[in-house]
């Protein structure tokens, strides 16, 4: 008895055969990995057919492997993950078959000059602050803060550089008064008594290719955090006006409970505007002094 039960269960592990493929489609497996043979989990697949639409996107598990059931026919392939050479081939698909595994190993992306050091300044006309919230639960909101200031100082490690942003807290803008006027409001915010929140980063960490890690601290509320901000660096212009200019894009999530944003009234009263988890993305240009 236990050696059938044994059986039928090995019968539905993950390494038994894969299910019957739709009458009259074919199958795409493909498998990632980085330069030294380990398997890249994330890396984004999209798949296009011979007429040019988007059929299928999505990402490697965490062995690395992507499969798409998918008509006949040539399919144009695109595998991207950050930090990496992104790679296009074309794959054909055949119905009632599945493509033998194509192993594909991503190259590193060169990595973008560094900015020159010394003292830069956010400019704020090109830069934004947002954030992403759930409201009650359900919907996403989404809004900015209005006025921010900071400078950037690069150091000739770039691992020793320094930022600092300082953001007017009633310049919060959901789009909507009565929220905002909550948000600015003690059981929130407290602009009164805190008016800015200030964010120093004194750690810089490079992830490989563009992307950079920066550690700091945030002082939101009265209370002082450590806080990452997952960072991709978009490299060195030129502005209009012949300046110097760097770019940035940076992530991070906020959990308010850890800045003793906790609304329990407005809980009890049934009421929970915006959810635990606070998205945080920033758009950063900086000009050289």
């Amino acid at each position: 008895m236990a050696f059938a039960l044994l059986h039928r269960l090995r019968d539905r592990s993950p390494h038994s055969a894969p299910a019957p493929l739709p009458r009259g489609a074919g199958a795409l497996d493909l498998t990632v990995h980085d330069p030294v043979g380990l398997p890249m989990a994330g890396a984004e697949v999209s798949v296009r057919g011979p007429q040019g639409p988007e059929l299928m996107r999505g990402q490697t598990d965490p062995n690395g492997i992507f499969s798409a059931t998918l008509p006949p026919g040539d399919h144009q392939v695109l595998v991207a993950l950050d930090g990496f050479r992104p790679e296009r081939f074309q794959a054909p698909v055949t119905a009632g078959q599945r493509t033998a595994p194509r192993p594909l190993a991503l190259a590193p992306a060169p990595v973008p000059p560094t900015p020159a050091p010394g003292d830069w300044r956010i400019d704020p006309d090109h830069s934004f602050v947002r954030f992403t919230a759930r409201h009650i639960g359900l919907a996403e909101i989404h809004g900015r803060f209005n006025r921010f200031e900071g400078s950037l100082w690069i150091a000739p490690d770039m691992q020793d550089s320094r930022v600092e942003v300082t953001i007017d807290a009633a310049s919060i803008d959901s789009g909507v008064k009565m929220r905002d006027d909550h948000l600015r409001s003690a059981e929130f915010l407290d602009v009164e008594r805190y008016p800015y929140l200030q964010f120093t980063g004194e750690r810089f960490v490079h992830k490989g290719g563009s992307r950079w890690q920066v550690q700091g601290v945030l002082h939101l509320h009265g209370v002082s955090r450590s806080v990452q901000l997952d960072t991709r660096y978009l490299g060195i212009g030129t502005g209009m006006g012949g300046e110097t200019r760097t770019a940035c894009t940076a992530t991070t999530e906020l959990h308010r409970e850890d800045f003793t944003l906790d609304w329990r009234k407005m809980l009890a009263r049934g009421i929970a505007a915006i959810g635990a988890t606070i998205r945080i993305e920033l758009d950063i240009q900086a000009v050289q002094r």
